[in-house]
């Protein structure tokens, strides 16, 4: 018998014999920053993020590769750091291949090959629900991951569309629905899911059921509190009389990095620069609202996993795309290289593992091979090599230490963060390095005070991690 074959027959055999160890719902939250009851943060009412957490190895050294949300979705599913221009932009996963190759594109494409059902509810991806339409609902309607979905069933509603559910208003009202109507915030007297994320839940639910005698890969992506800043009336009143606090530095202060906030004044509301204390402190609090409406859903979630006793063999990822300056700095959105736009909470729950706080420097493309060693997918051959390493050792507690640093990209500026500092640095095509500078987060964590002229040795180490990692 040909050699070849045999070797093809034993590896088949081997496959189909491989036992998918774990079902995974993976939770993607939309603009989310460390900012919730677990994370320190004691005015956010996040009680169903801090239960998930206190069953959970929670990281708070967490970092996105790209402050956007389309570019860090891409890293996120094909564990690839951004080597191109394409991939670090909305428009990355257009690079993906729509002819199936010999190993996996992507996650969920990995996930599917090993034969889960495989399902996208809401923004995982960038588009919001999977398949590539255009802000104005125009496109081809093809997916945006190829080969990664057998479930592509996120619920419109009123809204008709898919980017109509992630600007939407009450009512059916949206911000590409050619009215006009664009405010910041909007909190009405409705139902959780009179409005998208709570619709996104009750598909959730609904699919569990249905799901629940099946090896499945459920991916859960929430628009909030991505803007518009819009929730059920009920969260904007939890936080009557609570004690909201201003950013620590909410001045603009020095960084060649900082932007005008542009995505966020194109909506109607305040237009003063900066924003007074009082207008501040409203949208801090719009933001909470927006977190404690996700954090309700959250909630139905995690409670109908234990009532299928499917929280005994399900892993549970929560990773937010990136952070989000709420005035820190004097911004108020992501695109940026300091560290509130690029932490962001990562929480991983295994059934059976101790749950605990990790400290450990960690990055959102480690995500991929860590779910992949955890399931022991049948099928483990990916197109090209992943990026990230595997985070088993951690989440077992055999080594709690990470990796050295974590690398962020955003247009032609890098940023590398080690426990203790944090550089970011232009690097222009000549290979001059421009706009250095360098944050000490043992005494600096908002990232105040450049420090790269007192630091010319740490600047040249630094330096050279990232002309390695490049």
């Amino acid at each position: 018998m040909n050699k070849k074959f045999l070797l093809f027959l034993f590896a088949l055999i081997a496959n189909i014999s491989a036992e998918n160890k774990y079902n995974v719902v993976m939770i993607c939250v939309d603009d989310l920053r460390n900012e919730l009851g677990c994370y320190g943060v004691e005015e956010v009412i996040s009680p169903n993020f801090d239960r998930l957490a206190s069953e959970s190895v929670m990281f708070d050294h967490h970092y996105v590769q790209i402050p956007t949300c389309g570019a860090s979705r891409y890293a996120l599913l094909t564990g690839q750091y951004p080597t191109t221009k394409a991939s670090m932009g909305n428009g990355a996963f257009k690079q993906l291949n729509k002819v199936q190759q010999e190993g996996a594109q992507s996650l969920p494409e990995l996930f599917r090959r090993s034969g889960y059902v495989t399902s996208v509810i809401g923004k995982v991806s960038h588009t919001a629900d999977g398949r590539n339409f255009s802000y104005n609902g125009k496109g081809k309607g093809d997916d945006e991951v190829p080969f990664a979905w057998d479930w592509k069933k996120t619920p419109f509603g009123e809204w008709k569309r898919a980017w109509g559910c992630f600007f939407a208003y009450a009512n059916g009202k949206h911000r590409e629905d050619g009215s006009g109507y664009k405010p910041r915030m909007e909190f009405e007297d409705v139902a959780d899911n009179e409005l998208p994320d709570g619709m996104n839940t009750d598909e959730a639910l609904r699919q569990l059921d249905e799901l629940k005698d099946k090896r499945f890969f459920l991916s859960l992506g929430f628009y909030k509190p991505h803007l518009p800043f819009v929730a059920p009336k009920k969260y904007w009143d939890m936080y009557e009389g609570v004690d909201i606090k201003l950013a620590k530095h909410n001045k603009k202060g020095y960084t060649a990095y900082w932007h005008g906030s542009g995505e966020f004044y194109k909506y109607q509301g305040d237009k003063t620069k900066p924003l007074s204390e009082k207008e501040q402190l409203k949208h801090r609090r719009a933001y909470y609202a927006c977190i404690s409406y996700v954090d309700a859903q959250i909630g139905r979630v995690m409670d109908k996993l234990k009532e299928l006793n499917l929280d005994q063999n399900t892993v549970v990822v929560l990773w937010s795309d990136h952070g989000w300056h709420l005035g820190d700095h004097q911004m108020w959105g992501k695109h940026n290289l300091h560290e509130q736009a690029l932490a962001s909470p990562l929480m991983i729950k295994v059934p059976g593992t101790e749950a605990r706080k990790c400290s450990a420097v960690v990055e959102t493309v480690d995500i991929f091979p860590t779910l992949k060693e955890l399931c022991q997918t049948s099928f483990t051959k990916t197109q090209k090599k992943l990026s990230g390493q595997d985070l088993g050792p951690i989440l077992f507690s055999v080594d709690t230490r990470g990796r050295d640093s974590a690398f962020s990209f955003w247009k032609n500026a890098k940023s590398v963060r080690t426990k203790n500092y944090r550089l970011i640095v232009t690097q222009e095509k000549s290979g001059e390095n421009k706009n250095i500078e360098l944050y000490d987060h043992r005494n600096d964590p908002d990232e105040i005070r450049n420090v790269a002229r007192e630091n010319p040795e740490v600047v040249s180490e630094l330096l050279k991690k990232i002309n390695k990692k490049i």
